[in-house]
């Protein structure tokens, strides 16, 4: 979970950040909680569920999902729900409190970079819109394409002029921001060395975070001389010259594709933005579905009439981290492509990206669309409760899936089934386990009269084994469990740890973290899981986390110090057998002789 930055932020100051954040009030923000006893609880933001299983510690300052097993500190939180990277997580929640960042060793190039590409990139976003406000042509084209000033003003729509270096000079006064221009895909680089805008007379579509920063840019073109149709229908005049000279290296280049985006860069991958998610997350309190289109103005036109749960993948097909990022927001997201055989390639590779993410409860259904219209075209035409009636008609994704695994196969002969259910096979093993899961194995079995199974995926959230025994009490679970629930009981202890050297599962993980808890006195368990966030010991402390304790803090402290007693007279005994073992073999050294009857008297001593 720790980014590769993690470790320039000094861990006291984690500690001490965790410390002053409540969890509850973070996640409160976004998420409704109602109070349970000594805890909060809610339905859980990271899946879809009926009855609250999420629980927010604040005595621990922990989260916990026993549904799914999402579990985390405020900063864990932060980077799964608002999808931060670990250093943004820790700045957001710095800035709530007052605090700045320390970095150790001066703060790293990208990490100060990327403060200021965002505010660049802002500046770069206003600038558009300005120049949107100053240029009739670009006016022109959004009128001609229905959009109303406050759809404008949602998306924050603008115009790149027909310069070559409008935005250069505009907002590249110096060196440095030249630089920081060129980082944020803004320039590109001409033949001869020479830099110059990106974006070059195309109305711009600014892309936004899920903090709302600008961090790339999509860009339509106006043409020049030869309006196509669709700017004619607009009624754009077309230009008759050029603003000002092209670069020698560039003014014989073409005016270039019809949409262009911002290049990959440190604030933007394509493969996990969605257009639109901002706008969406703004319009709604708690998003009821999510509609997948595949540009800018399907998204834009479809927000204007009616439906503000559009999104668009930008430029790429659906990733499976577009469908992790989806189905964080809602259980239902609608993919909506064209009918043709290039739409349903699409589909398919939406369905591959989605099966590993299908949780019970979550749906995706496929919408296709009449040759020759886009959902902008189509909402206009039909309005609201036509396309509405669409979306009511949508393929579920279970049927688009045996129909287009099956289209070409011949299920009257062995053969055919056969074929289908090897299809079928490696693609229904992505599944998570569950009831849908089990109706999927079903429908095949139904459709070929083969019964496949598969091994289940992995799974975050360990099941216990059939018939599995209970585990049996075990000190050393059981001070590691009060410990990671209450860092304070290390206090309790005084080194030296005589039990060090038990040879038993599970002790040095608990003489580390008595040192740890013993070193940073404000220690929680979300800040101490966080230390551990990225070692192999992370998944069973989580687990500990969350084990029910009855009593209060006078109980567990008694638990505590008599488990540490116990485990240093098992430390005593192993010690007295092992030098019993070794007279055996020969004789001890005088000091050893002493320490087996000092050994001896303390036995007798405790019998």
């Amino acid at each position: 979970m720790l980014s590769p930055m993690a470790g320039r932020i000094p861990e006291k100051f984690i500690d001490d950040l965790l410390a002053r954040v409540d969890i509850v009030d973070v996640i409160q923000e976004r998420v409704p909680l109602k109070k349970a006893g000594r805890d909060w609880s809610a339905r859980c933001p990271f899946h879809d569920e009926r009855s609250p299983s999420f629980t927010v510690s604040p005595a621990k300052q922990f989260y916990h999902c026993f549904g799914c097993g999402a579990h985390g500190s405020a900063i864990g939180f932060l980077m799964n729900y608002d999808r931060l990277e670990f250093p943004d997580a820790v700045e957001e929640l710095a800035g709530r409190v007052g605090l700045k960042v320390p970095y150790e060793g001066g703060r790293e190039a990208p990490r100060e970079d990327s403060t200021d590409l965002y505010k660049l990139l802002d500046a770069a976003a206003a600038f558009y819109r300005r120049q949107l406000e100053a240029s009739d042509r670009a006016s022109a084209y959004f009128e001609g394409r229905g959009l109303d000033a406050s759809t404008l003003a949602r998306f924050n729509l603008g115009f790149a002029p027909d310069a070559w270096d409008a935005l250069k000079n505009a907002l590249g006064t110096n060196a440095q921001r030249i630089a920081l221009l060129e980082k944020a895909g803004m320039l590109t680089s001409g033949e001869r060395g020479s830099k110059y805008d990106r974006f070059r007379n195309r109305v711009m579509f600014p892309i936004l975070d899920r903090r709302g920063r600008t961090i790339a840019f999509g860009g339509r073109i106006i043409p020049s001389d030869r309006p196509d149709r669709e700017s004619r229908e607009a009624g754009i005049p077309a230009r008759t010259s050029r603003q000002d000279a092209a670069p020698k290296e560039a003014s014989d280049k073409a005016e270039g594709p019809k949409y262009l985006n911002s290049p990959e860069t440190p604030l933007f991958h394509k493969g996990r933005e969605l257009f639109g998610l901002w706008q969406v997350r703004e319009a709604h309190a708690k998003i009821p579905r999510l509609i997948v289109v595949e540009g800018y103005m399907d998204v834009i036109s479809l927000h204007q009439f009616g439906v503000p749960q559009a999104v668009a993948t930008l430029g790429t097909a659906t990733t499976r981290d577009h469908a992790e990022i989806l189905f964080r927001q809602c259980a239902d997201v609608y993919f909506c492509f064209d009918g043709d055989r290039a739409g349903r390639q699409a589909a398919w590779r939406a369905v591959e990206s989605v099966l590993p993410r299908m949780r019970d409860g979550r749906q995706a259904l496929f919408l296709f669309l009449p040759d020759g219209e886009d959902p902008d075209t189509l909402v206009r035409k039909e309005g609201l409760a036509g396309f509405e009636q669409r979306l009511r008609e949508a393929t579920p994704l279970g049927e688009f899936f045996f129909a287009e695994l099956g289209k070409d196969v011949n299920l009257g002969s062995l053969d055919g089934r056969a074929r289908l259910a090897e299809r079928a096979r490696p693609l229904l093993a992505q599944i998570p386990d569950g009831a849908f899961r089990d109706l999927m194995l079903a429908e095949l079995d139904k459709s070929t009269g083969v019964r496949v199974q598969v091994a289940a995926p992995p799974s975050d959230v360990p099941s216990k084994p059939r018939g599995a025994k209970p585990a049996q009490r075990s000190l050393v679970r059981a001070a590691i469990t009060l410990l990671v629930q209450r860092p304070a009981l290390a206090l309790a202890l005084e080194p030296p740890w005589s039990f060090a050297g038990l040879r038993q599962p599970g002790i040095p993980l608990l003489v580390e973290l008595i040192a740890l808890c013993r070193a940073r006195a404000n220690l929680t368990t979300g800040a101490l899981l966080e230390h551990f966030a990225e070692r192999e010991e992370a998944k069973a402390l989580q687990k500990l986390a969350v084990v029910d304790f009855p009593g209060g803090e006078s109980e567990a402290r008694a638990e505590f110090v008599d488990a540490i007693a116990q485990l240093e007279r098992q430390t005593a005994q192993q010690r007295l057998d092992d030098l019993t073992r070794k007279q055996a073999q020969g004789p001890l050294s005088d000091e050893e002789k002493q320490e087996l009857r000092a050994l001896l008297a303390g036995k007798a001593a405790r019998s």
